[in-house]
């Protein structure tokens, strides 16, 4: 559950916190104008992200004034970054933080930097990630953008702010990701309005904070991921290499927020650097859709044509079964005889995988069936467990000839998605208490998109 909203009362309006976890690590959270405190929780990548950040510190965060749950500010006026740097005061004093390490990305960068300057008695260390002191070039900082790249980039966050285009191309991974991607950009609209936005990174490339650098003296970690393109790697390094003992660390893709992409990447460095200890993930669960197949009455098809013509139809089975997995980016983990069982990281997929298969079997007049369910799996070396494999069996056994059944969780995580469903009543899935919810997949209404 996402902790509760509450209110610190500074000088200047009120700032909307939330406090997570209870190590003996204050760390502060601070993010650009992309934020809601809230709404973020809605997406499970960042709701994973901030409570492995949890795991081993006690997680402060907060919206500045002008964004996302806090005060409004006015577009003509924004705050100084002195000011909007009171805010991170004003919420550590709140809850009771004398000490606290900072964990900053893309513009949040400059609350922290110029708060460990300041007061370094109150830093205990520094993750600057995405992050930049300069963002436009300068005679002597030839790493920055030029002015009319920056005023680029200034009118495409103004025009397309809140949108699925600019949430795809801040952070490409979501590109094949429909739900992430809408959530993406109901975040941005939820943080902060196009103007607000234009007038924020306008205040970001009129700073400067190159000549602050040798003035901090808290170890610092600088994280940058080589792909991403608003602000060049070179800017990252520039960082590091000013900063007195700094630690550099290229990460791989492109995404702006650390928390899409590789997040486990960013928790393994940012919990070793600030604990000592690398961060160590639950890898052996996760969330999947699980598909499960057979072929429907194979025992009499096998008796009307025949061992030999049997065998031929399974190999023609199993390739494309193969076939239709690679091509829905899933993965096989057992071929069950005259069925399979596969896992994809999104239900969208899934579904059109199951409906792809079920077409390609008909036309061989060897019709199948199909059950999915997102949960939690188990992964044990080569093959997987856990109640969510059960449930999706369960339900494959409850479907007829070239039907796909799935779970009321499947049809939740996919709606507005295009995908149509009939509601085919609560069933008893044997071995499990109650009655579940299932549906039966009909095709595509509209645009057939490939990411859910």
């Amino acid at each position: 559950m996402p902790p509760e909203t509450q209110y610190a009362r500074g000088p200047d309006g009120l700032i909307a916190y939330q406090v997570l976890g209870d190590g003996p690590l204050d760390l502060v959270y601070l993010t650009g104008a992309t934020s809601h405190i809230d709404i973020r929780w809605e997406s499970p990548r960042v709701a994973r992200f901030l409570e492995g950040l949890a795991s081993f510190s006690r997680l402060i965060s907060f919206d500045r004034r002008g964004i996302g749950a806090s005060d409004p500010v006015s577009v003509e006026t924004l705050p100084s970054w002195e000011h909007w740097a009171e805010d991170l005061t004003v919420v550590m004093d709140t809850v009771g933080s004398e000490r606290a390490a900072m964990f900053a990305v893309l513009d949040g960068a400059i609350m922290a930097l110029l708060f460990a300057a300041t007061h370094p008695e109150r830093t205990t260390a520094l993750v600057l990630g995405n992050s930049s002191a300069r963002l436009v070039e300068a005679e002597d900082y030839p790493q920055g953008i030029s002015l009319d790249a920056a005023k680029a980039l200034m009118d495409l966050l103004g025009k397309g702010w809140g949108t699925e285009e600019l949430a795809v191309l801040t952070s490409p991974s979501l590109a094949h990701d429909d739900r992430e991607r809408k959530w993406f950009a109901k975040f941005m609209r939820g943080g902060a309005s196009p103007r607000m936005a234009e007038m924020q990174f306008r205040s970001s490339i009129e700073t400067d904070l190159r000549a602050i650098l040798p003035t901090i003296h808290v170890p610092t970690l600088v994280l940058h991921r080589r792909g991403f393109q608003m602000i060049p790697i070179e800017q990252g390094r520039f960082l590091a290499d000013h900063i007195l003992d700094a630690k550099f660390v290229e990460l791989d893709g492109a995404d702006s927020s650390l928390s899409q992409g590789d997040a486990e990447a960013v928790l393994d460095a940012v919990q070793e650097f600030l604990t000592g200890v690398r961060h160590q993930a639950d890898r052996d669960r996760v969330l999947a859709t699980i598909l499960f197949t057979d072929l429907v009455q194979s025992t009499i098809r096998l008796a009307s044509v025949g061992d030999r013509s049997w065998r031929k139809l399974l190999d023609m089975h199993d390739e494309i079964a193969e076939r239709e997995i690679q091509n829905h980016m899933g993965r096989l983990w057992k071929r069950t005889g005259d069925g399979v069982l596969a896992t994809f990281d999104a239900p969208g997929r899934g579904i059109r995988c199951a409906l792809a298969l079920s077409k390609a079997l008909d036309e061989l007049e060897i019709p199948m069936r199909a059950g999915l369910h997102t949960g939690e799996i188990e992964l044990r070396g080569q093959e997987i467990g856990g109640i969510a494999v059960h449930i999706a069996e369960r339900i494959s056994s409850l479907a007829g000839p070239s039907e796909v059944f799935v779970s009321r969780t499947v049809t939740d995580l996919v709606a507005g998605s295009g995908i149509e469903f009939n509601d085919v009543g609560a069933r008893e899935l044997k071995g499990l208490p109650g009655e579940w919810p299932l549906f039966e997949v009909k095709g595509y209404h509209g645009s057939q998109r490939r990411g859910v």
